[in-house]
């Protein structure tokens, strides 16, 4: 029993390091992406696809982040029949919206790096026209297309056996019988293919174009008094790294959580794996972000001067907000 309660406690910790360092680091970049909104600076059209990004990154923290901790600890009953529903279906929801989003963020980025002829510049500028519209139709979808969680998720306390019922420790959602089970998930699957889809195709496209262009890339290099890379090489380089831990921890989160709901009794260290590695984009998909972000020191010191010296924050912000890529 003193073993059980340890490993329990282990991952209770476990998840609320990686749910706290994923908010904290959000938040940061949040601000980040927001404050030449405050210093009257000019906006990048990326910036409201990455906002929506975070934005779907809370939301998978806080709608399984947070219950999943706080039910490792002993808690799994402390939502009601209501309350379960709308965690569940927010998870859903957000999950789809990351997902949508990234695979936005990657296409978006691969049309930036495509050389400038008419075709393509053309698309440029209806891409970076219709960002918005791009942005809604991701929440729209995703709201109609996870509606279904709603008919079958319920409180914990209600379950008397969870592990046939449901993946989730504090909520319960019936299961339908296999066969309607593999058609809905292939039905709900369809979106994720399409967007994975875009991923695989900006992906390579992107890798293709930074070939093509290294030679020129280092001659000008060569020539330079820089040696540092560019800000669409940095972006680009970026969104490549963010692509591949995307895929990396949805995969393994697909797969283990399509293990889970086909076992009767799936093993507590399987279930909360799965959880871990769900957990895993969201929270450190920003920590990718700041670290290749050329403005993290230059925001850091404005906001360390922003007492002493309001004036040099917005001369310092406003020289970040027209150099900073990502």
């Amino acid at each position: 029993m003193d073993a059980w309660v340890s490993i329990s406690l282990n991952w209770g910790m476990a998840f609320l390091v990686e749910t706290t360092a994923g908010i904290l680091a959000n938040c940061f970049l949040f601000h980040l992406y927001n404050f030449p909104l405050f210093t009257a600076q000019a906006v990048r059209p990326t910036n409201l696809i990455l906002n929506q990004l975070v934005l779907s990154n809370h939301l998978v923290l806080f709608s399984k982040g947070i219950p999943q901790t706080v039910a490792t600890f002993g808690l799994t009953s402390f939502l009601g029949e209501s309350g379960c529903k709308l965690i569940l279906y927010l998870n859903r929801v957000a999950r789809g919206v990351s997902l949508s989003t990234t695979s936005l963020l990657s296409g978006f980025q691969a049309i930036k790096l495509r050389p400038n002829t008419s075709a393509w510049l053309s698309l440029r500028i209806i891409s970076s026209k219709y960002i918005g519209t791009c942005c809604f139709l991701c929440w729209t979808l995703q709201l109609l297309l996870n509606l279904h969680v709603t008919m079958k998720a319920g409180s914990s306390k209600y379950s008397k056996n969870l592990s046939a019922k449901g993946i989730y420790r504090y909520c319960s959602s019936t299961m339908s019988d296999r066969l309607t089970f593999l058609l809905k998930a292939l039905i709900l699957s369809l979106s994720d293919i399409v967007c994975l889809v875009i991923m695989a195709w900006a992906s390579g496209s992107m890798v293709l174009v930074l070939h093509k262009h290294k030679p020129l890339v280092q001659h000008i290099h060569s020539h330079s008094l820089s040696s540092r890379p560019s800000h669409e090489d940095r972006a680009t380089r970026t969104i490549l790294i963010l692509v591949s831990l995307f895929l990396s921890f949805y995969s393994l989160a697909s797969l283990l959580s399509f293990w889970i709901t086909q076992t009767v009794s799936p093993s507590p260290w399987l279930f909360n794996t799965t959880v871990l590695l769900s957990l895993g984009f969201p929270a450190l998909s920003p920590f990718v972000f700041s670290f290749n972000n050329i403005c993290v020191p230059q925001f850091c010191s404005a906001l360390w001067t922003k007492k002493a010296n309001p004036p040099t924050l917005v001369s310092v912000v406003g020289v970040s907000s027209r150099s900073c890529q990502l």
